[in-house]
């Protein structure tokens, strides 16, 4: 990664000398790593990795805008990031705490109709009377209610990000006590 750094610095220290073909070459070399980061940080946040495009766009033009403020005395690796993490802590905040669960990833947590049949609602029922308080209230709000993380997460004093956690582990500890034979 060092050499890579290295490289970097030294096509955006040509760039900013007027060298058009350095800076196309700097621009190729960073997008493929800009577009992974962005990947990254939407799957982190919930939101679905097909929209980092439009992030990786806006990083761009940031550092194209931006590129006189970079010290070419500094490396552009941390300066890059700087930009990048900010531009997609933007785009997070104004797409807002919406979180985007794939259906599939709980296929098998969904009873099909056999499943159903030697799953009753009352054993459902009592499985997820049987986990802590704050799980089992968080799943009754969310997956029962209908309520959103945030509607949840003020409910019980709790941040939305504890309110994931505890969604995320009551579904993981009622898939794993439905599964028990």
């Amino acid at each position: 990664m060092r050499e890579t750094e290295d490289e970097w610095t030294g096509l955006m220290r040509l760039a900013m000398s007027g060298d058009g073909a350095a800076y196309h070459r700097l621009l190729k070399a960073v997008t493929p790593v800009l577009r992974a980061g962005a990947r990254r940080g939407l799957v982190r946040a919930g939101q679905p990795a097909d929209q980092s495009e439009d992030i990786v766009q806006d990083i761009l033009l940031a550092v194209h805008l931006k590129r006189h403020t970079w010290d070419a005395n500094a490396p552009f690796a941390p300066w890059l990031f700087a930009i990048a993490r900010n531009k997609l802590i933007d785009a997070l905040r104004r797409r807002g705490r919406r979180v985007f669960v794939n259906i599939d990833d709980f296929a098998e947590t969904i009873p099909s109709e056999s499943a159903a049949e030697t799953a009753p609602a009352s054993e459902i029922a009592a499985q997820l009377q049987s986990l802590p308080a704050r799980q089992r209230d968080v799943l009754q709000s969310i997956a029962v209610d209908s309520a959103s993380i945030k509607e949840t997460a003020a409910k019980f004093a709790m941040t939305e990000g504890a309110v994931r956690v505890a969604l995320h582990r009551g579904l993981a500890s009622l898939t794993a006590k439905l599964r028990e034979p």
